[in-house]
């Protein structure tokens, strides 16, 4: 299974790895985590790559160390695989909160809005509170902010978990390039040639979120931002 959205969801801190179970390797790092009842017969393996860009999980039988397939068919159900796969997020959960910085930026974010662009939130949508755009003088908007689910971004694996993201205007030609799957991906639910999408997590360095919105900014008004 692969985790890796948890790279996008939270800033990963290498040093705490080894307190979690992780085990460095030439590739990266390694960590096996027996599961409770009632799936004691099985252990996890989690892998991390060197890159810390990759995170997945696979499921073995304790008594023969063979890979139980069915943990890794998305279609497969049932009630005692589903009991493995919540442990198994369960286990990533734990990981994220003791070896990761997770505290979202969204709040600073508003405040940087509101101070360099004298922006307050519009809510055009009433039945969606989550939903809040940000405005030009002229009436349209540069930025729109909302709670999506990290499947939306095609990142399956994350399941239904819930994440702060800002849409943004981009150059067309730049769009490629600024695209990395981690923290900038294709807009959601806007034109993917004209808008990215990008997350409100630790894992967006705030610097480059502001440029992108000053970018936004001009690209909507028609003019540079002073």
């Amino acid at each position: 299974m692969d985790l890796s959205y948890i790279f996008s969801s939270a800033l990963a801190c290498e040093k705490s790895f080894p307190k979690f179970g992780f085990k460095k390797q030439s590739d990266g790092f390694i960590c096996k985590k027996n599961l409770r009842p009632p799936c004691e017969d099985f252990y996890v393996l989690l892998k991390i790559n060197s890159s810390l860009e990759s995170l997945t999980a696979e499921v073995f039988d304790s008594e023969t160390d063979e890979k139980y397939a069915l943990f890794d068919m998305p279609r497969a159900n049932g009630a005692f695989l589903a009991k493995i796969r919540e442990q198994v997020l369960e286990l990533v959960k734990e990981f994220r909160k003791s070896c990761f910085k997770t505290s979202s930026p969204k709040e600073k974010y508003l405040e940087f809005l509101k101070e360099k662009f004298n922006a307050e939130p519009d809510f055009p949508w009433q039945d969606s509170p989550d939903y809040s755009v940000y405005r030009c003088p002229g009436g349209k908007w540069f930025a729109l902010i909302m709670k999506i689910k990290f499947r939306q971004l095609s990142l399956s694996s994350a399941a239904e978990e819930e994440v702060w993201v800002v849409n943004l205007k981009a150059d067309p030609e730049k769009i490629k390039g600024l695209v990395n799957k981690k923290s900038v991906f294709p807009a959601w639910h806007m034109n993917k040639k004209h808008w990215i999408t990008v997350l409100l997590t630790a894992a967006t360095d705030f610097e480059s979120l502001c440029n992108l919105t000053r970018q936004s900014y001009e690209l909507v008004a028609g003019k540079k931002f002073l």
